[in-house]
């Protein structure tokens, strides 16, 4: 998994907040970057502790494939 896929997988898991779950949406797809984010106030500390928890290498590969697989548009 690269790096996007698994801090858009952290932050979808890190809040029930829907905003945050719709950005790490965006981030998967490519909508919004990491850099966008970290712009933002209200993203900015899940931000933090899924990077922290990425260098930590504390992340299922095979949940963030499904989170990958039911998320992640494909353009036909």
């Amino acid at each position: 998994m690269d790096k996007i896929t698994c801090i858009a997988y952290l932050l979808y898991k890190s809040s029930k907040n829907q905003d945050i779950r719709e950005k790490a949406i965006q981030l998967l797809n490519g909508d919004v970057s990491i850099r966008d984010l970290k712009r933002n106030i209200n993203i900015q500390a899940n931000l933090v502790i899924a990077e922290s928890l990425l260098k930590k290498n504390k992340i299922d590969k095979d949940q963030v494939q499904q989170f990958a697989e039911q998320f992640m548009y494909q353009e036909i």
